[in-house]
């Protein structure tokens, strides 16, 4: 249970995390979707999770709030027209080496960097990667088709080491890491929100720290935590940015209770009175915002594979949202097929404005 507040926690002058970097913005930039235009980037698959294709948008239903919606916009993306489009579809690696043991981050970079080599190096999407430490993020400057150069760069990138704030494993360090971890999310989102195009970022993070709130906690804090949820959910959906969260430790802990704790902050949350600190976790993110979370994956590369097929065939449906009662006003988002069988995956709701 949670006995200190995020609120708690940046008040603390106790060996706090060093500023971050700030990352450098395109010059050209593309502005983001209006709060009146909801861009949605929909997967669908047969029960078997195979990708299915060339559906036609009469076939489609989106639902705000269980209500049918007008779809202003509707583009089929597949294979080949996808990887030559302008601008296509960006991945993001990310190496977190605050939420993830040493071992397994070395792990990891040796299974990003197979990644990166297959095929002679010529990867089908451009890649970018990022490296987190606890002096924030650090990313390469645009992404690239060159695999080889990308694996040249992992190697030069040195591990950074966590300090004992973030090591000491007390409720402090945990909450310092899930403060930076957010922090690091917004740098990635603000960065992104400035190009054009559809992103997949694949954090590899044995996950950021999960929390209830403890006995004692303000209503300060409560709308603290929700602005967070709120600005996050906006944020990442005007980006178009799927999230996925990758644990590199994999089989090594299949049966621990933290692979499926984050399970129950998975509801919406609607008002400040509702939130929780465990709303911000990372898998809990990457669900909302349509993506996958993989807890026990036997090769990292495989599971990087599976993020990436959700690059070759989506849908993109673009609707007007109603003016909100209130400001960031939740409404649940659903896409339904007239064909039986079929999944549509999509994030799982949006913050309405007046």
């Amino acid at each position: 249970m949670l006995l200190l507040s995020l609120s708690d926690v940046k008040g603390q002058t106790a060996s706090p995390p060093r500023d971050q970097p700030a990352l450098a913005v395109p010059e050209s930039a593309t502005p983001g979707r209006t709060d009146r235009e909801i861009t949605i980037d929909v997967q669908v698959t047969d029960k078997s999770g195979t990708p299915i294709r060339n559906l036609q948008q009469e076939e489609f239903t989106v639902l705000d709030d269980k209500q049918p919606q007008k779809v202003v916009f509707f583009q089929c993306v597949n294979d080949a027209a996808n990887r030559s489009s302008d601008p296509p579809v960006e991945i993001v690696l990310l190496v977190d080496t605050v939420n993830t043991p040493v071992r397994a981050v070395t792990y990891e970079r040796d299974e990003v960097k197979k990644f990166l080599l297959q095929n002679g190096g010529r990867l089908v999407w451009p890649v970018s990667l990022a490296f987190f430490a606890e002096t924030g993020i650090q990313m390469q400057n645009g992404p690239s088709r060159d695999g080889n150069a990308l694996a040249a760069l992992l190697d030069r990138q040195e591990t950074g080491l966590r300090s004992a704030n973030l090591t000491n494993g007390g409720r402090w360090s945990a909450l310092q890491r899930l403060d930076v971890s957010i922090k690091a999310l917004d740098q990635i989102v603000k960065y992104e929100k400035a190009r054009p195009g559809r992103k997949l970022v694949i954090w590899f993070s044995r996950g950021w720290p999960i929390f209830e709130w403890g006995a004692v906690h303000s209503m300060k804090d409560e709308h603290q935590v929700f602005d967070s949820i709120t600005t996050e959910s906006t944020n990442l959906r005007q980006a178009r940015i799927t999230l996925y969260s990758v644990d590199p430790v994999g089989l090594r802990n299949a049966g621990s209770i933290q692979n499926s704790y984050y399970e129950g902050f998975l509801k919406g949350v609607s008002a400040a009175s509702r939130a929780q600190p465990g709303n911000l976790g990372l898998q809990v993110i990457a669900t909302q915002s349509g993506g996958r979370v993989f807890t026990a994956a036997t090769d990292l590369k495989d599971a990087i594979e599976s993020c990436l097929a959700d690059a070759r065939a989506y849908y993109v449906l673009t609707f007007a949202a109603a003016r909100a009662d209130q400001a960031n006003e939740y409404h649940s988002l659903q896409v339904t097929l007239d064909k039986p069988g079929l999944i549509a995956r999509t994030r799982a709701a949006y913050y309405a404005q007046p």
